[in-house]
């Protein structure tokens, strides 16, 4: 895992769009984003059961796997939107990047490969996408059935009350 600053420069999405600036775990840990790099299913299996994740899945996001859909897929996952329940996935092979939103409306980005493991807060504004090799499968875990309807940015989803919920979580925490 690495996280830092997205650089906001235009060009494809899939590029590391790296500005430089690190970002410090501590710092996606106040933003509610838990991290944690995995070396076998039994400590999978452990935090599925500390985190009450009673279901698994696993994606296979490529061309070779999801044909010509693939394109148009990929820049769907690249629409700000949120989700009422917890994001979780766990890098069985490839790369991708979670981009979040700071608490200054900022967009963190965080490079996952095989191993790693993030889990993101219901509420908090996100995108997704494959990097330049166009290739990631991941486990999905959710704790009853798959919530996967995202929420597109807008100013209902302002009001969602998961994202009020996550937005005065974090306050609470910065007090």
């Amino acid at each position: 895992m690495r996280a830092y600053w997205f650089d906001n420069v235009e060009g494809d999405q899939r590029l590391p769009h790296d500005s430089g600036r690190s970002v410090d775990p501590s710092y996606l840990a106040n933003l509610g984003v838990l991290y944690q790099h995995v070396t076998t299913d039994d400590e999978v299996n452990a935090l599925a059961k500390e985190r009450n994740y009673k279901n698994r899945d696993e994606i296979t996001v490529s061309p070779e796997k999801m044909g010509d859909i693939y394109e148009e897929k990929v820049k769907s996952f690249f629409h700000e939107h949120l989700h009422e329940d917890e994001e979780i996935r766990y890098i069985l092979d490839g790369a991708g990047f979670f981009d979040v939103r700071s608490e200054g409306d900022d967009w963190v980005r965080i490079w996952l490969e095989r191993g790693d493991l993030i889990v993101l807060p219901a509420g908090i504004y996100h995108r997704f996408t494959t990097d330049d090799k166009n290739y990631i499968k991941a486990m999905r875990l959710f704790k009853e059935e798959p919530k996967w309807t995202p929420l597109n940015r807008s100013a209902e989803t302002d009001e969602n009350h998961y994202r009020q919920e996550y937005l005065s979580t974090r306050q609470a925490l910065a007090a």
